[in-house]
């Protein structure tokens, strides 16, 4: 009987079932607390790759700005800027170099999202606009997890592969636009140079344009609502390129529509009240603060039988000069198709003539030593027709004449004081003169007419350099003189060409109007 109830008691006892069930929920904790820190060495590792995808997206799209070397400079970039580290993955924790990612550069992407990557790949630098990051898988061991499977009777778990994404783009936007874009010359970044001049001709109707023809592009989606063209009467075109300042909203680079037609005579008189001529549907503007002439108007010319305004009937001065072209370009021999120059102009030249009376002797031997030095980021233009232009405003503002000519650049002898005459107004700006414009890589993105759509290479700033269509001539010249240069972009000169009645000449300098978005 004794053993009986022993057994009886053993049976009904039950303090032996909390270490089982202990023991149960241990493996099953184990098993969570293991899946639990592998998933989050697997989510860390995650993250850090992430990380370092993006990075070398970014880094590679700063450099995607249209030149012939923007996938070279941004391949560099990806692999010499960017370093980062890994914590868990198998293999090194260093992340840095073209063997850790693939780059893949595309000129668009989808309308969707939805849509995979693919169909715009390019390795045209000029066309690259976005940079897709592939990194390389990662290892990562899931030991823990895999660790208790085994004790499990299991066989473990394999190494889980990680990997990472990213796409970036880079685009530019010009603010204060005005309507006009020309053709960039093949290479152009290493075949201009620092005052090197080009010949620009309007690109006609109907026809496709080549390196060094301009037209004109449709603002009307960019017209600043608020600014000075937005109430004002007339021909909108002439006003956005005439006005000062608030005459666009930014306009960015991933496309324009460009403006058919050859604009002669609105749009000449547009550019010259820079230049203190007001004709056309500018006439009325002569004393309006918002098309007043620049502080340096010196252009050769004035009006025939005197008067204070020209208004197209005009003789040459004979004592004072517009700033010159490019010997080669004048000469006809620059070679090639005599459009692209090599910088060199007739400085010495245009200080006899323009500076001879500067010492008191008028002996045909003027020289710079009176006109103050540029400095800061503007001796960059030292010999450019852009620099004499600013050292002679600089000379200007300094007073070198007795009242009441006090306010003169030339000697108030000569025909010209390089100060407006006909307006009442005068701009304070040097880069009055300086007109923002689209450079177009027409070869890559044919244009004709109006075509839409068409991506700007790089916004440039355009210093005129005389009146547009008018050196004294009857009938007005046909051609120009220009520069055009941009952020990180090499000075050029341009003459231009526009119809019967011609166009003007142009300069670029940078103008801190270009930014990148």
């Amino acid at each position: 009987m004794k053993l009986q109830r022993t057994i009886s008691e053993f049976a009904k006892d039950e303090s032996g079932t909390v270490a089982i069930l202990w023991g149960t929920s241990l493996v099953a904790f184990l098993g969570f607390l293991a899946i639990t820190l592998d998933v989050g060495r697997l989510q860390a590792t995650h993250v850090e790759l992430q990380s370092f995808a993006d990075n070398v997206a970014l880094a590679a799209a700063g450099e995607l700005d249209g030149r012939n070397d923007a996938i070279t400079r941004a391949t560099n970039a990806a692999a010499n800027l960017i370093s980062d580290s890994q914590t868990f993955a198998n293999g090194s924790t260093t992340l840095s170099g073209a063997a850790d990612y693939t780059l893949t550069f595309h000129s668009a992407l989808p309308a969707s999202d939805l849509t995979p990557l693919g169909g715009d790949v390019t390795t045209n630098p000029n066309r690259a606009k976005f940079v897709e990051v592939v990194l390389t898988p990662k290892s990562l061991s899931m030991s823990l997890a895999s660790g208790l499977d085994r004790l499990l009777g299991g066989n473990g778990f394999n190494a889980a592969s990680v990997s990472a994404e990213a796409v970036a783009g880079f685009t530019q936007a010009a603010c204060d636009i005005s309507p006009l874009m020309f053709c960039l010359p093949p290479n152009w970044e290493t075949t201009l140079g620092v005052g090197d001049q080009i010949l620009l001709r309007s690109g006609g109707n109907g026809a496709a344009w080549g390196p060094g023809n301009f037209g004109f592009i449709d603002l009307a989606s960019f017209e600043d609502t608020s600014g000075v063209c937005a109430d004002e009467g007339g021909n909108k075109l002439a006003c956005l390129i005439a006005a000062q300042s608030s005459i666009t909203q930014c306009v960015l680079t991933n496309g324009l529509t460009t403006e058919p037609g050859q604009k002669v005579g609105i749009t000449n008189a547009a550019f010259n009240v820079r230049f203190d001529m007001y004709r056309a549907v500018l006439n009325g503007e002569r004393n309006n603060p918002d098309f007043a002439p620049a502080p340096n108007v010196i252009k050769g010319i004035k009006k025939k039988g005197g008067g204070s305004c020209i208004q197209g009937n005009e003789e040459l001065t004979g004592d004072t000069a517009a700033l010159g072209r490019d010997t080669c370009i004048t000469n006809g021999t620059c070679g090639g198709n005599n459009r692209f120059g090599d910088g060199v102009w007739d400085r010495a030249g245009y200080l006899n003539t323009n500076h001879d009376l500067a010492d008191g002797v008028a002996d045909g031997a003027g020289s710079d030593a009176h006109l103050p030095p540029l400095s800061g980021t503007n001796t960059q233009y030292s010999g450019t027709r852009f620099g004499m232009y600013l050292r002679e405003i600089a000379y200007g503002n300094s007073n070198p004449y007795s009242p009441p000519n006090a306010d003169s650049i030339l000697d108030p002898t000569l025909s010209e004081t390089g100060r407006p005459m006909c307006s009442n107004n005068m701009s304070t700006d040097p880069a009055r003169r300086v007109v923002t414009a689209a450079g177009i890589d027409c070869a890559q993105n044919p244009v004709s007419g109006s075509t839409s759509g068409v991506p700007v290479t790089r916004f440039v700033s355009v210093f005129l350099t005389e009146p547009v269509g008018d050196d004294g001539g009857s009938p007005p010249a046909l051609t120009s003189t220009a520069k055009l240069s941009a952020s990180r972009m090499s000075w050029a000169q341009a003459a231009v060409q526009m119809g019967s009645a011609g166009f003007s000449a142009m300069s670029c300098s940078s103008t801190g109007k270009e930014r990148s978005l």
